[in-house]
């Protein structure tokens, strides 16, 4: 299949589903979609076109915490981003784990580091943050306050 009739089936399947449909170049497309519908086109993209999860990305964007979900398609030489934007005050969506094993690592670490909640998921326990580290304190939060005044931390301050 081409990379423009990958993109076509895209727009088709999912028309009631796409927020927005960016190409940023040939090889950057960017979708957005309701977090509701994420496992229905990560199953999609993954499953039925064969596209490799490359990995995905949390922020903190203030008015909403969002996610890129990156999927490459290796042999047509793009990538393709799902965005989705969660209530800041109560990050949650749908785990991937069910159909991706392999995103089972980074939605610890989106859940560890930004809070995001991952219902699904396997195992949300600890990945990077020491043991006593408080719950609710979400490190890569833009309003992330150092919550150990004797800490001494490299913080790119």
């Amino acid at each position: 299949m081409t990379r423009d009739a990958i993109l076509n089936n895209i727009k088709v399947r999912f028309k009631n589903t796409i927020k927005d449909f960016s190409e940023r170049s040939p090889k950057r497309i960017y979708i957005e979609i309701d977090p509701k519908d994420i496992s229905e086109i990560v199953k999609y993209l993954f499953v039925d076109l064969r596209a490799r999860f490359n990995i995905a990305s949390g922020m903190d964007a203030n008015s909403h915490t969002e996610i890129l979900y990156h999927f490459t398609f290796d042999k047509l030489g793009f990538i393709v981003s799902i965005r989705v934007k969660l209530d800041r005050d109560n990050p949650k969506i749908d785990s991937i784990t069910p159909i991706i094993k392999g995103a089972e690592w980074i939605e610890r670490e989106m859940h560890e580091l930004i809070g995001i909640d991952f219902p699904g998921h396997p195992n949300l326990k600890r990945l990077l943050l020491p043991d006593d580290w408080p719950q609710g304190v979400y490190p890569l939060r833009n309003d992330y306050k150092e919550w150990d005044k004797n800490a001494i931390r490299d913080r790119g301050i």
